[in-house]
């Protein structure tokens, strides 16, 4: 049965809008305070690994219960739950005492954005009407401006406490959150992820409780490709400060390197939902992206000092993976039921992986004393993620992949 509810597209346009700008800025911050942090809490640099795989390994185990929990009490009502969780872990965290009780609100942090990451697509499934590729758009698009402003608060002061501040101020957009999404519990309700298409014509709802995704080979693969892109991403945000100063970049430098990594994001949300609603093929696009993410990596091994910002704009325009795999979710699946499944596989299961990448580096880092064997590393998953994604990219619908399984 439907549960969808009619709503006014400038409430459908903001909802979308606050719930993306609130889901990377919290955890973006971080990592460009994160040695200020650590000075704070007198803690060694072994704990930067821990901190940095949080958000991945805290999006994998509350991504899998987004989508029973959503089942349970509905899509709103979920999404206002995790930004209730995300404001509080926001506005707590940078004033404790201890370093481990502030990874355990980091750890909120990111337990609240987890439910918006694989809740958001299915609900503008569910509720976005004709409107579906223009907010998934704006989805995209603002969750990289989110991404790219993030590092920003921590050039605000050079003062001994200006990184408790960086983290603060964005309390105030995850508060704004709040506000909206218990406007729309109100006016919607319990609103279950329907099992029907938007529009019924030609197709049913199928199999889409009882055949198992990883009977789908196209969910698999982009369960794999947004696993090894996110692992980037959490690497990108959480080490490249750090691998720009330990060769002898200036720390402004570094945030303002990784913010402009961030940026491409923007524009990569802006372009990839349209194009790959519109083209017939685009299984070129994630060898490309990656390849040019690849070669970022090769002249921050080569030379990290000489043109910093050519080489985080070449991470940037590889982070294009990142849009195209979230577009991908509602773009190979019909349904909203389906969506909220694929959401709800592709991103816990791929987080796993991305939670390993941070945690690793972090290892290898203390264990090396440099970046000579990390950077080759994550030149040769580039490569893997190019060939991954390009069988993700495949104009399948996973709908149809499940029935055949039924």
């Amino acid at each position: 049965m439907s549960t969808r509810t009619v709503l006014p597209a400038l409430l459908l346009f903001t909802a979308v809008f606050i719930a993306a700008f609130n889901l990377r800025a919290g955890i973006s911050s971080l990592g460009a305070v994160l040695a200020d942090t650590l000075d704070a809490f007198q803690v060694g640099g072994s704990l930067a690994g821990v901190i940095t795989a949080i958000p991945g390994l805290f999006f994998a185990i509350f991504g899998l219960l987004a989508v029973p929990l959503a089942i349970r009490l509905g899509l709103t009502r979920t999404l206002f739950l995790g930004a209730a969780l995300a404001v509080i872990g926001l506005a707590a965290r940078p004033w404790v005492g201890g370093i481990w009780v502030f990874i355990v609100f980091t750890a909120l942090v990111t337990t609240g954005i987890a439910v918006a990451n694989v809740l958001l697509p299915a609900w503008i499934k569910n509720h976005g009407g004709r409107h579906i590729v223009a907010l998934m758009t704006v989805y995209g698009s603002v969750l990289g401006f989110s991404g790219a402003v993030g590092p920003l608060t921590a050039v605000i002061s050079d003062a001994p406490d200006a990184w408790r501040w960086a983290l603060f101020l964005w309390t105030i957009p995850a508060a704004l959150q709040v506000l909206v999404w218990f406007g729309l519990v109100l006016r919607v309700g319990r609103d279950v992820p329907s099992s029907t298409p938007p529009r019924t014509a030609g197709h049913t709802g199928g199999p889409v409780r009882s055949v198992s995704l990883w009977r789908s080979p196209t969910a698999v693969f982009l369960m794999l490709f947004f696993g090894l892109q996110s692992m980037h991403a959490y690497i990108q945000m959480g080490w490249l400060p750090k691998i720009y100063v330990d060769h002898g970049v200036s720390a402004a430098t570094a945030s303002l390197a990784l913010a402009l990594t961030g940026s491409f994001n923007i524009i990569g949300g802006l372009i990839m939902p349209a194009i790959i609603h519109r083209l017939r093929s685009i299984v070129w696009l994630p060898v490309l992206f990656s390849a040019l993410m690849g070669a970022g990596y090769l002249g921050l091994w080569l030379a990290p000092a000489t043109t910093p910002m050519l080489w985080a704009a070449l991470l940037g325009v590889g982070g294009f993976c990142f849009p195209t795999a979230i577009a991908l979710i509602p773009a190979r699946s019909r349904v909203p039921l389906v969506t909220a499944r694929l959401s709800g596989f592709v991103q816990p299961i791929g987080y796993v992986i991305a939670a390993a990448g941070p945690l690793l580096v972090g290892v290898v880092r203390e264990a090396t004393g440099g970046w000579s064997v990390i950077l080759p590393v994550l030149m040769a998953l580039c490569a893997l993620m190019a060939a991954v994604g390009f069988r993700a990219a495949r104009n399948v619908s996973i709908d149809d992949e499940l029935a055949a399984h039924a």
